[in-house]
């Protein structure tokens, strides 16, 4: 064991039964480095053991899940307050992740939350906020109450406390400011001071104004940075501490002490302390407002809930709280109100708009025995429901929880982010002193003057928060935007592995089809009246229970014909059916059965071949030994199925159909369709086989499918994506869901994944070269070649305006 502290932990462990479970479960634990001491229990169903490193407890668990009896888990979201730049995540994550029984902490900056997965009963709340407060940081439990939470109202505080240091900072700046550079660059304002003021009074003024600011609006940059420091994990505020203590405290000594400096160095500097702390006040206060501005597809979802109930207990009606509400309780919802939970229909008969949800624009009619929705707007009627979800349960909680779990994602191109970030500010302070040791040592002079000016704007110009808010706030405005449109990214990670999908799989039956079958041809010939000829089909095939004969039974049920009674049904298999209808002799069936009943069906050839092509198998129909009609039955194309696939060929996308059909009906509606490769006569076991063999002849696969039949091959696929009912939003096997049925939803997914990786391109690439270029601008690399130096002043408003670009540039998603 190492010289680190020895911690010793116990952890459920499940799924033993025996004293052989113990021993395997106990050499799983024994193998994995680092670990003494174990023993299992099989009373208690527990493992104890000791470790040093962090790293060991996930790989126990790890281990423990291979060997089958895997520990229990649970996570937790905290709200944070107090983060500003990448290094903030670093430290709050290192923080967490070395206490007892954390797996993996992640934190996400643009949304301000740790969500911390640890093995279940081994690290209370209390300790891990507790853990961020030892690191300078704010945190709560992360939960809504009446659609906004504690630490929400909090942040709203930060940002009218932002607000107001701003203004006080800039009211205090503008003299120093006008005085000292005023002086330089306008001759009347140079005059002025010399000659009303003087050196001595100017200098002290500029004193008592500069410490206000940094006193007052900008102690928070050293309460917190200062702090960091000494600890050995400086952040952003370490540096803009450091830095503007530097500009005020050279300017104090030659303001106060001037004979210890070298000659021709008793400059001041207080009016680049006080502006930086200004600009990067004014930063903060613009990026807080904008990363407000992130989550409002979140804020959105949680203003649909409901507030208050009416509901009947001990035959009473009375209002609720919504959190008050229990399974199985009876709620009134009157005309235009919202309906509160899940439920189902125990009364009346109402339209309910379910599009804040679903998209669906039209209200859907909802009648005793259908399910209601919470947070759905009720029509002009009634209706009495009795409560099925509440709390966590409800769809409307499971979607706030999924788009907050995709918008905590981090996709694989952060880990690169994360190793620059983990070092970034240590570095930077040390080219800050490289940069005044070069300075002192081959700069011009006053050398003294040089090196102090270009190591601070090093220090200021430095921007650890465009890098770490690259990829997280597109990724929230991203998901939100999509969840806006009826798009579930149910992992984050689909946003990258659909945007590098090179082929589109669909299952076709209920995915590209409407999944039942619809009377879709009915050809008389000229001896008959179809809605006649219709009526006598449809009592024929109402004794069948076959979906052909439900099909054509349900269209003359729309037509509004009334079906006859039967009589002398027989079923003949393989061939047809028949029976006696109003005393007429009817026959239904295949080609053949006409044949064999000596009808000749040579009338309807052209028919025949047309359907044939269409991939549909016709019937005929005999009345009375007579040919009367030519049917057919098909699965129907859903809406906007091949507007989409359009699409997709427009995006240089391969499309492929995986179909249980025959090649002859899946080739013609792939014809119909304009789909690029087909793979029919798939048993529903094959469709895992069909994915893998479509991998290796065009790339990374997304499959579209339902979410039920489909659950092996939406796991296999790259990208899984399920087409769900509006309701049904927590399909485990899939890593995208639609909430409507329509298949233009997949190309909405595609093109939101598309541009949403494009905007983290631009954001990291913005971030990386911003800090790549003007730090050594910064550190005077100019000055030998072309006689340019930055300004400490620019560049405190360059690091401001790096993060604002950021941020504005990842709101563009809210119009894509």
């Amino acid at each position: 064991m190492s010289d680190h502290q020895v911690n010793t932990i116990q952890i459920p462990v499940t799924k033993l039964t025996c004293a052989g479970c113990v021993r395997r479960a106990t050499s799983a634990i024994d193998q994995v480095s680092g670990v003494e001491n174990v023993s299992v229990n099989l009373a208690t169903e527990r493992a104890q053991f000791s470790y040093t490193d962090p790293a060991t407890l996930p790989a126990v668990a790890n281990a423990l899940k291979s060997a089958g009896y895997p520990t229990r888990t649970e996570s937790i979201e905290l709200s944070l307050i107090g983060m500003h730049c990448a290094s903030c995540v670093n430290k709050i994550e290192k923080s967490l992740a070395k206490l007892p029984g954390v797996l993996v902490a992640r934190v996400n900056l643009a949304s301000e939350t740790a969500t911390v997965t640890m093995i279940s009963g081994t690290c209370p709340p209390e300790q891990l906020i507790a853990a961020v407060k030892a690191s300078g940081y704010q945190a709560e439990v992360h939960r809504y109450e009446n659609g906004e939470s504690q630490v929400q109202s909090q942040k709203a505080k930060e940002l009218k406390s932002l607000q107001h240091s701003f203004w006080f900072a800039f009211l205090l700046t503008l003299p120093v400011f006008v005085l000292e550079m005023g002086s330089h660059f306008v001759p009347a304002i140079h005059h002025w001071v010399e000659h009303n003021l003087g050196q001595t009074i100017n200098w002290n003024l500029q004193f008592i104004l500069t410490t206000l600011v940094l006193v007052i609006p900008g102690r928070r940059f050293y309460q917190v940075g200062i702090p960091a420091l000494l600890r050995g994990s400086p952040d952003m505020n370490s540096l803009v501490a450091l830095g503007t203590a530097a500009a005020w405290s050279f300017s104090v000594v030659a303001t106060y002490l001037p004979g210890i400096l070298p000659d021709n160095t008793q400059h001041v500097y207080y009016e680049a302390a006080a502006v930086i702390i200004t600009l990067i006040l004014l930063g903060r206060f613009l990026e807080a407002r904008a990363k407000g501005r992130t989550g409002d597809a979140i804020k959105r979802l949680i203003g649909l809930q409901a507030k208050q109930a009416r509901v009947q207990r001990d035959g009473q009606w009375i209002d609720l709280a919504i959190e008050d509400i229990q399974v199985g309780d009876v709620i009134l919802v009157k005309p235009g109100e919202k309906i509160s939970v899940d439920g189902i229909v125990r009364e009346g008969e109402s339209f309910v708009d379910e599009s804040m949800l679903t998209g669906e624009p039209i209200p859907v009619a909802k009648a005793v025995g259908d399910r209601v929705v919470g947070g759905t707007l009720n029509g002009n009627r009634t209706l009495t429901f009795a409560a099925e979800k509440v709390g966590a349960d409800t769809m409307l909680a499971q979607i706030i929880a999924l788009v907050e779990q995709a918008q905590g994602a981090r996709l694989p191109v952060q880990a690169l982010v994360d190793k620059v970030t983990a070092v970034f500010v240590p570095v930077v302070i040390s080219l800050a002193a490289l940069t005044f040791v070069v300075w002192m040592i081959f700069g011009p002079e006053p050398a003294l003057t040089f090196a102090i000016v270009n190591a601070v704007a090093v220090l200021i110009i430095a921007c650890p928060c465009a890098m770490g808010l690259a990829t997280p706030v597109s990724i929230m405005v991203g998901t939100g935007r999509a969840a806006e449109k009826g798009v579930l990214f149910r992992k984050g990670e689909a946003l990258q592995t659909l945007r590098n999908s090179r082929v589109i799989a669909f299952d076709k039956t209920g995915t590209l089809t409407e999944g039942k079958p619809t009377l879709t041809d009915f050809v008389v010939t000229n001896s008959f009246q179809r809605e006649d000829a219709l009526a006598l089909v449809a009592a024929v095939e109402s004794n069948s229970e076959h979906p052909i004969a439900q099909a054509i039974v349900a269209a003359a049920d729309d037509e509004g014909i009334v079906v006859p009674v039967t009589d002398a049904f027989v079923s003949v298999t393989g061939m047809g059916v028949t029976a006696t209808v109003r005393g007429h002799e009817v026959f239904v069936g295949a080609d053949r059965w006409m044949v064999e009943k000596e009808i000749d069906i040579s009338a309807f050839n052209e028919q025949a071949e047309r359907l044939g092509h269409e991939g549909k198998s016709p019937l005929y129909v005999a009345i009375d030994g007579r040919l009367a009609a030519v049917i057919a039955v098909a699965d129907t194309i859903r809406e906007g199925t091949a507007e989409a696939i359009s699409a997709f060929h427009d995006a240089g996308l391969k499309v492929a159909m995986i179909t249980g059909d025959n090649q002859r009906t899946a080739k013609a509606i792939a014809r119909q369709l304009g789909i690029d490769e087909v793979i029919a006569e798939v048993m529903p076991a094959g469709k895992v086989d069909a994915v893998q063999q479509l991998r290796q002849q065009f790339g990374d696969v997304a499959f579209v499918g339902d979410g039920i039949n489909d659950a092996p091959a939406l796991a296999e696929a790259n990208t899984g994506i399920a087409i769900g009912s509006g309701t049904d939003v927590a399909i485990e096997s899939a890593d995208v869901v639609l909430m409507r049925g329509d298949i233009r939803g997949v190309v909405t997914a595609f093109t939101l994944s598309r541009k949403t990786i494009r905007n983290i391109k631009q954001n990291l690439f913005w971030a990386f070269a911003y800090n790549t270029s003007l730090i050594p601008v910064a550190a005077g690399v100019l000055y030998p070649t072309f006689a340019i130096l930055l300004s400490p002043m620019l560049a405190a408003g360059a690091m401001a305006l790096s993060s604002i670009f950021v941020l504005t540039n990842a709101l563009r998603l809210k119009r894509a």
